[in-house]
């Protein structure tokens, strides 16, 4: 830690602060970057130290020092010496958020009615790095066998039908990059994990506008994948239906995609992009 760091640690507890509840956070560095955070976003102009130590009971050099922090970070701005406004970071952070919580919302149903007519499980996933993660899913216990991901689940993008479907939308020097981070770890024998194997792949996932996995992330399981777009025609998550791999139905892939269709138009994608 810091000297910075400990003295702030060491500042009494600023005068806007309330009683303590469950949403107040246990850091009192954390409390006090939040409550600076909130008097930039009552005001759409910049503002001076002065006003923002006033408005928070914050000691000038308390948060002098918290709000230089948070510029490194991006979160906050100084247009001119002295001056403050919430920075960039937020909009970047924010517009990730929103793009996650919309494609759910907009998933939601049409998830729910794939299930219903294929009696399999359906998987709305997005990319965090270099994996996918399950954001939400549709099964029933009453279906008889399933293959069931759980929400928040993570899994490497080579060895997915959603992940090939983002490795697609890349240009081939990109995707050498990820082969070379990752080193192509198999789990299956049917895993790909040879760059030329998975480029092929790859170009057939273009050619055909979906993507399966065919028992490479897990041995008697098979998935079949199609993308979801927004308004800018930018993939932002893949639909999918994971099924045992004698059950899995080539028909389902004409289906995956037109549901994944109905929610990219959801999301303000153009007919026909």
């Amino acid at each position: 830690m810091n000297f910075a760091m400990q003295e702030l640690l060491a500042q009494p507890t600023i005068k806007r602060m309330v009683k303590k509840d469950a949403t107040t956070p246990s850091i009192q560095v954390l409390e006090r970057s939040f409550a600076l955070l909130d008097v930039l976003a009552s005001q759409p102009e910049p503002l001076p130290l002065k006003a923002i130590s006033e408005r928070t009971g914050l000691h000038p050099s308390t948060a002098h020092r918290i709000l230089n922090d948070l510029a490194a970070g991006r979160f906050v701005d100084r247009p001119h010496a002295g001056t403050y406004r919430l920075g960039m970071r937020l909009l970047e952070l924010g517009n990730l958020v929103k793009a996650r919580l919309d494609v759910r919302d907009a998933a939601l149903v049409p998830l729910r009615d794939l299930h219903k007519l294929t009696q399999q499980a359906v998987n709305l996933s997005v990319r965090q790095g270099d994996e996918i993660v399950y954001i939400e899913r549709a099964y029933s216990e009453r279906s008889g066998m399933q293959v069931v991901r759980a929400v928040g689940g993570r899994a490497p993008l080579h060895l997915t039908s959603v992940g090939k479907l983002f490795l697609a939308s890349e240009d081939r020097e990109r995707v050498r990059a990820y082969a070379a981070r990752t080193g192509l770890a198999g789990q299956t024998r049917n895993s790909i994990t040879q760059l030329p194997a998975l480029e092929r792949e790859l170009d057939t996932v273009r050619s055909l506008g979906f993507a399966r996995d065919d028992e490479e992330l897990e041995i008697g399981v098979r998935c079949v994948a199609a993308g979801i777009y927004d308004d800018s025609d930018r993939l932002v998550a893949g639909l999918s239906i994971s099924a045992p791999a004698d059950r899995l139905e080539e028909a389902w892939a004409e289906r995956v995609k037109e549901t994944a269709r109905q929610i990219s138009a959801a999301l303000g994608q153009r007919q026909g992009a």
